[in-house]
């Protein structure tokens, strides 16, 4: 790893680099409530939010391979060979997730997942289907975004990731207040046609100003040896796999939440925390794309600016935790009542544990995805699920008065699991001194 003047990495460039991928991953929550604060202005809203809940609860699984186009087209595109190569990979997933939407929305098997699987009633049946149709080209708009985010993430445009973002919430915004003073809100479907206007406008803005930066990088970049779209499975199929493992977590969590003493102050409990928690969260979920845009021109720079970034979630939910401002914030500002407040803070203790590990753990899948070494992520994950499965059963068994607080846990040790699997790989690829990125393995391969 060379370190000389050419090649070192200021902490202020890894900033202007990281603050706006930050900044969008924070704002992602303001759209959600957008949408949720519309929905409860209609004249039932229990029954429409539940309406737009569901179907978005399956979008989330459906957009999950869009989203992994992020992290592939930033790791791999360095020509225009080798955008077009994840280019094809794109349609392929882009035609499996409408061909999944259409199978959910326009044949029984929609109806046997929210009737079976969710257990909705008949007449919100109707309604869910409905939104889920709209929904369903979410996911498009969505993989659209994030193939020409990766293109303007490795160019070290990631300002346009911020302002996409904003300007998405400024669309969201007022097609929400047209909704609100013409014919109001009657359905769902409103919640998922604001949701769907959104994010058009963010995949338009990523589109123009991706294929800007396309023009200006060469069509073959030497020694840069992706060019088929088979290369790129390789790197992208495993990130999937983990990714569909990783869907488990969510409900296993609710399940067992079922099984202790008091389901409801749990299941809230929980919410409230995990929520808060993904809001600390969020800000740094993007340290993998410091590691892929700037580990080999300065690996020590990266090391350091993740050890200043690592301390900062903690000790905004050890001041949420241990001082008067977290009972001041979900008193004055979530609303809670005292039992709930109290239930809410201990769970979020629980989830120090993993906002202590989770930036690190990032660093690692970061150079997990440099080496091309994605498969190690199905293993990781699988660990994640099944130590969050053990730690469950086990704490249900032994303390069911934990209630919330079981989730937090389990879910803090699933991923400590994880990292443990990441961090032992990476140990055995610096003992054996294999530092080449992917590219360079797949040529080692070919010859």
């Amino acid at each position: 790893m060379t370190n000389d003047p050419e090649t070192n990495v200021s902490f202020r460039q890894l900033l202007s680099f990281f603050i706006p991928l930050g900044i969008s991953a924070s704002l992602i929550t303001i759209s959600h409530l957008i949408i949720n604060s519309t929905l409860a202005r209609s004249a039932h809203p229990e029954i429409i939010i539940a309406s737009y809940a569901l179907p978005f609860s399956i979008l989330a699984i459906t957009e999950r391979p869009a989203l992994l186009l992020r992290q592939t087209c930033s790791a791999l595109v360095r020509d225009r060979v080798s955008f077009r190569a994840v280019s094809i990979v794109s349609l392929y997933i882009f035609s499996s997730i409408l061909l999944m939407g259409a199978l959910i929305s326009y044949t029984p098997i929609g109806k046997w997942v929210f009737f079976y699987l969710f257990g909705v009633d008949d007449d919100m049946l109707g309604p869910m289907i409905d939104v889920y149709r709209v929904l369903m080209f979410v996911s498009i708009f969505s993989g659209l975004r994030c193939l020409f985010q990766g293109v303007i993430i490795f160019n070290m445009r990631t300002k346009w990731l911020t302002i996409g973002m904003i300007v998405r919430l400024l669309v969201m915004y007022l097609v929400s207040l047209y909704f609100i003073k013409t014919n109001g809100v009657t359905s769902g479907q409103v919640g998922a046609i604001i949701f769907l206007s959104g994010m058009m406008v963010e995949a338009l803005m990523s589109f123009l100003e991706g294929r800007v930066l396309l023009k200006k990088i060469p069509e073959k970049a030497p020694e840069h040896t992706i060019e088929r779209p088979g290369q790129i499975f390789q790197f992208y199929k495993p990130l999937l796999y983990s990714s569909i493992i990783a869907v488990i977590i969510g409900p296993a969590i609710n399940s067992f939440m079922g099984k202790t003493s008091d389901f409801q102050l749990s299941v809230a409990s929980f919410t409230i925390a995990a929520g808060l928690t993904q809001l600390v969260q969020s800000f740094f979920s993007y340290i993998h794309q410091i590691v892929l845009n700037f580990y080999n021109k300065d690996a020590k720079a990266v090391l350091r600016f993740t050890t200043a970034l690592s301390c900062i979630p903690v000790l905004l939910l050890t001041i949420l935790c241990y001082t008067p401002i977290g009972m001041w914030f979900m008193e004055h500002v979530m609303g809670v009542n005292e039992r709930l407040m109290h239930a809410s803070l201990n769970t979020l203790k629980m989830f120090m544990i993993m906002v202590l590990v989770f930036p690190w753990l990032d660093y690692g899948n970061g150079l997990i995805m440099l080496r091309g070494e994605t498969k190690v992520m199905v293993w990781s994950q699988s660990a994640n699920v099944l130590i969050t499965l053990i730690t469950l059963t086990l704490c249900i068994a032994v303390s069911p008065g934990m209630n919330g607080m079981i989730g937090a846990f389990a879910q803090s040790l699933g991923m400590v699991a994880e990292a443990i699997v990441v961090g032992l790989v990476l140990r055995n690829i610096r003992k054996s001194g294999d530092r080449s990125p992917f590219h360079m393995k797949l040529n080692s391969r070919n010859e």
